[in-house]
């Protein structure tokens, strides 16, 4: 079993390894002492490595995701090793398998980010006088590129905060080496132009990047790159809710130092708390997606005066001239949306639960009240608005009939699909439900059929379910 462990290690020398052992997730050797100093678990000895006793600690596997955020937050990562075998199916220890990697920028579960900011991944790289910086937020696929000056760090560091740094294992900047900032190294060869626009076109399916308007931003291309191939490693996957790039240039937005913009407080006071803040001023978003909006916008102030003409238009459509706008009715209908777009983030990344599910199709379910509202908004950037707010209909219909109206939490503890959506299942439902009844009828309806008075369906722990014959009946049972 510790060779197996070991195997897995060597795979992922730097992360913690949380190695699946029944109930529980267990943590050998260093890990186990690091775990125990960061998550306060208990750390304790089995066996013994080199005459030296083995260090373990462990968390119970029900509450892993409590200990992940926990790690995240601190800006460490993890790799999580499930049991992949059957029980007693093959001789020697059950097969294990990595499962999924968490690390700060590449998070996508519920528990371990915060709703209301986002968590976004960094690559950055110095080429010729000209720092490349690629982004990504891996909860909604949302990816973007940017190239400026060296000096204009600290700024991109500020504006974005981002929840971890990818940067050239030859690529030595004070500012990073001394910030709090989660720093990983890759190998020099990963940040290529070259490779990236490979890496890209094909994920997109393009010829090539033109379209997408990166012919001026070389060296951010060579961070994109890094940037993909990490992200696509740590999850295991193609990231198909990735479906474009956008190239970020600096007379969008407003050039606000790093220094100005933590003097503003503008989302967080001198002293690092959350209020009071010109975010916690004007955040009285109805959901989640919104706060998030706002946190960007704030940080990403226009450059263009027609462009914060038309959402200052916008908003004074929905109050109305004399306070009878449909901002009302919005934020009331607001109030049922759930996270949507990480919820479909999270359905692409095949992470989804089944609440995940439920939480979709009832929102959904609501974008039609939505319209409803804004029908009536005599302004041009609601009503494009309005009109992206179609529900697929096959989408809508496909899960109000295959979603239980209150699904359980995770699919290991079933009542996930509706009744009445797949009669195969309902008809087991019953059985599981009325197991007595079940095994009366089963046996009455044996006994009709063969014509044995006193057949009976039994039950034993080494057999399970049986049926019973005595030998004066022998001859009667069907080959």
């Amino acid at each position: 079993m510790m060779q197996q462990y070991l195997g897995l290690k060597a795979q992922y020398p730097e992360l913690l390894l949380f190695y699946r052992m029944g109930d529980f997730y267990e943590l050998f050797f260093e890990d186990a002492e690091r775990a125990a100093q960061l998550l306060d678990i208990t750390l304790t000895t089995r066996g013994s490595s080199g005459g030296a006793p083995i260090k373990m600690a462990g968390v119970p596997f029900h509450a892993v995701e409590q200990y992940l955020a926990r790690l995240v937050k601190m800006g460490e990562s993890a790799v999580i090793a499930e049991q992949v075998g059957e029980p007693g199916a093959t001789k020697g220890p059950m097969e294990r398998a990595v499962s999924r990697i968490v690390t700060p920028g590449t998070v996508t579960d519920a528990a371990l980010l915060d709703e209301r900011s986002d968590s976004l991944l960094l690559a950055l790289t110095l080429v010729r006088g000209r720092l490349g910086l690629a982004w990504l937020n891996l909860a909604n696929g949302d990816l973007r590129l940017a190239q400026t000056e060296p000096e204009a760090l600290a700024s991109q560091l500020e504006r974005l905060r981002p929840a971890e740094v990818l940067v050239p294992d030859g690529l030595r900047l004070p500012l990073l080496e001394q910030s709090e900032l989660s720093l990983r190294r890759l190998a020099d060869w990963q940040f290529d132009a070259d490779t990236a626009c490979k890496l890209l076109t094909g994920h997109f399916g393009t010829r090539d990047l033109t379209a997408f308007g990166v012919e001026d931003v070389e060296v951010a291309l060579a961070a994109a790159g890094a940037l993909y191939d990490y992200a696509q490693a740590t999850q295991r996957q193609s990231l198909a809710h990735v479906t474009g790039l956008r190239v970020e240039h600096e007379n969008e937005f407003l050039r606000l130092d790093a220094a100005t913009r933590r003097n503003l407080e503008l989302t967080e006071t001198l002293r690092g708390e959350a209020a009071p803040t010109l975010l916690s001023l004007l955040d009285g978003c109805r959901t989640t997606m919104g706060s998030r909006w706002l946190r960007h916008a704030i940080h990403h102030p226009l450059r263009d005066p027609q462009a914060a003409s038309r959402r200052h238009g916008a908003v004074a459509a929905l109050i109305g001239e004399a306070g009878d706008g449909p901002f009302d009715a919005l934020r009331a209908g607001l109030r049922g949306i759930a996270d949507v777009e990480r919820i479909c983030a999270r359905v692409a990344l095949r992470s989804a639960r089944p609440r995940d599910l439920s939480a979709l199709r009832d929102s959904l379910g609501g974008l039609g009240g939505l319209r409803e509202t804004l029908a009536g908004c005599d302004d041009a950037l609601l009503a494009a608005l309005d009109r992206n707010l179609d529900a697929p209909p096959a989408l809508v219909a496909l899960l109000v009939a295959a979603v239980a109206p209150e699904p359980a939490n995770a699919v290991r503890d079933g009542g996930v699909i509706a009744e009445g959506y797949d009669a195969e299942l309902d008809e087991l439902r019953g059985i599981q439900q009325n197991c007595g009844a079940f095994l009366m009828e089963l046996e009455a309806r044996e006994r009709e059929r063969s014509g044995i008075a006193n057949l009976k369906v039994e039950f034993n722990k080494v057999h399970g379910f049986y049926i019973e014959v005595g030998r004066v009946h022998a001859d009667k049972v069907p080959d």
